[in-house]
């Protein structure tokens, strides 16, 4: 499908992202596209934002009259702080990766987990929450996933981070069916798993690789990266190789931004194939 972009208007509806960087982001190319397919006089742009200069550029943004901005790292849980309305999921999640400008306040609210829990519906029909989940990392990407899958009723989740500090401090505030695992049981916490989900940034281009026998994973479990680039990480290949179901982290990114794009622009668009090859391309 080819889209092409109208000329703006002194009407036109602005949104964003804010973040520290935001260069390597799929995003405005994401919203570029549906701004383009549904013809709609708008923009979606990067902003790059320090963390010391993230209250002020929050301020001018609200009183610069735009629609929005998504959040990505480092500012996902700073910025709940900065809001002056927080929805009851970017509070129990504990970050934001949508903030609401209307008459010169903020609200934030997360779609993550619903992009998290959607991608998993569309990619593993199949899954059920019948048996423990293994999440890795313990992050702002970790407590949305966390979130959407005790909201599935999975009966145990097992949780684990390189860092067991922070992972028993989102175990205390989340709560629920939680076992907090050392990072060097990572292994064997995969027995009996029916599901893997990794938030960390290992794996990811130009991070150092997530070292993970799959020895103990049950072969009929689903995994999850929330990695995108690659998207074909080693640890789906790995998952693959034993005949388990693999779930890239793209559509995660995909579904997550459609709630998003309906507040700020109103159509709620569609996440095909189509648009996931235009978002993973260079050109």
């Amino acid at each position: 499908m080819t889209v092409s972009a109208r000329p703006l208007t002194g009407k036109a509806r602005v949104a964003g992202l804010i973040g520290w960087p935001v260069s390597h982001s799929r995003s405005p190319r994401l919203h570029g596209y549906w701004l383009a397919e549904h013809g709609i006089d708008g923009a979606y742009v990067p902003l790059p934002v320090q963390p010391e200069n993230l209250e002020r550029a929050l301020r001018g943004l609200t009183a610069a009259g735009l629609a929005g901005v998504n959040v990505t790292i480092p500012h996902k849980q700073s910025v709940l702080a900065l809001c002056d309305k927080v929805d009851d999921v970017a509070r129990r999640i504990g970050a934001a990766n949508v903030l609401i400008f209307e008459d010169g306040r903020i609200g934030a609210t997360n779609t993550d987990s619903y992009g998290f829990m959607e991608n998993l519906k569309a990619a593993a029909p199949a899954w059920s929450a019948t048996a423990p989940a293994v999440l890795l990392g313990a992050g702002g990407g970790a407590r949305a996933v966390a979130v959407g899958l005790l909201d599935a009723g999975v009966p145990e989740l097992r949780l684990i981070n390189r860092s067991r500090a922070r992972a028993e401090q989102l175990a205390a505030d989340i709560g629920g069916p939680i076992t907090v695992v050392a990072w060097e049981e990572r292994s064997t916490a995969l027995a009996g798993a029916g599901l893997l989900a990794n938030s960390t940034s290992l794996g990811m281009s130009g991070q150092p690789p997530l070292e993970l026998p799959l020895d103990d994973l049950p072969g009929t479990a689903v995994v999850c990266d929330l990695v995108y680039s690659p998207l074909e990480t080693a640890l789906l290949k790995a998952a693959r190789a034993r005949g388990a179901v693999g779930v890239d982290g793209l559509g995660m990114l995909l579904h997550q931004a459609r709630p998003c794009f309906a507040v700020w622009f109103g159509p709620d668009p569609a996440v095909t194939d189509t648009l996931r090859r235009f978002v993973l391309a260079d050109d």
